[in-house]
């Protein structure tokens, strides 16, 4: 426990020595408990356990949106927009043969609620770029036009973190999908990705797109100095209005220099 530096009654003369080495040890006992305190708290953030991030994006004014997949079972799209969810990322495929069970519904559901909504694609690096496009083009449709572009999700899954697939080869499927996708949808697409990932595949082969960057656990700039245009800062959110195996629904946060109308592919008149 620490003890203040009060006085003693003693003489001035012996007091003040006293009083000093008190103070002495009341600032070695502050400071040990704050870095205590402290190591304490990057242990927690490192083994997942806290969430620092909310700390940092002030939900009351910036533009939040979520992000969905079968794992939120049947969702109300309208109760989530009036919880202030703004947009809304839906799953839609994965590799060259995965279509998300839930994504027609939630596509359609989305609409009806009006509420602004994309579609994503996993990306596999088992599968070649091109099929992964069709399987995408051939469930979301043709038509992008007043929704958001089309994301392109690339991140390590499975042993992918301790057999990672050789970068050229990456770049190149990657690449293949995404051209395909604009070719389809006339829009660049958005590409999701981790700040570890981006670093090691992506920096300096595709940096004429726009990124949703992933950084969950502590504040992008910590990690991240490139630009973004959406940054998922929580995996862990609870809201209400869907009905799935997980209580949990990712959220997004729209960075301040992009608006939502901007990000929409523009309709043809």
């Amino acid at each position: 426990m620490c003890r203040g530096p009060g006085g003693s009654g003693m003489p001035e003369s012996m007091e003040r020595p006293a009083v000093a080495k008190r103070w002495r040890s009341y600032v070695k006992c502050v400071v040990v408990g704050l870095l205590a305190s402290l190591l304490i708290a990057l242990i927690l953030i490192k083994s997942k356990t806290i969430f620092i991030n909310p700390w940092f994006v002030d939900e009351s004014t910036s533009v939040i949106g979520a992000d969905v997949s079968m794992h939120q079972g049947t969702i109300d799209m309208r109760r989530l927009k009036e919880q202030d969810i703004a947009f809304v990322f839906i799953k839609a495929t994965e590799g060259s043969g995965f279509q998300d069970v839930h994504f027609a519904e939630n596509w359609a559901n989305a609409q009806q609620a009006g509420l602004p909504c994309g579609a994503y694609h996993f990306f596999s690096f088992d599968s070649p770029g091109v099929t992964q496009a069709e399987n995408f083009i051939r469930t979301v449709g043709p038509e992008m036009e007043g929704h958001l572009p089309p994301a392109v999700d690339v991140e390590f899954y499975g042993d992918k973190l301790e057999n990672p697939p050789a970068r050229a080869d990456v770049v190149r499927e990657l690449a293949s999908m995404l051209d395909a996708l604009e070719e389809a949808y006339g829009v660049k697409p958005i590409i999701y990705t981790g700040t570890g990932f981006y670093k090691e595949y992506l920096q300096g082969d595709f940096d004429d797109y726009r990124y949703w960057m992933s950084s969950r656990y502590v504040p992008l700039s910590w990690e991240y100095d490139g630009t973004w245009c959406i940054w998922q800062y929580l995996s862990r959110a609870e809201l209400d209005g869907y009905s799935g195996g997980t209580p949990y629904i990712d959220l997004n946060v729209l960075n301040e220099d992009t608006s939502l109308e901007d990000l929409l592919v523009p309709v043809n008149s």
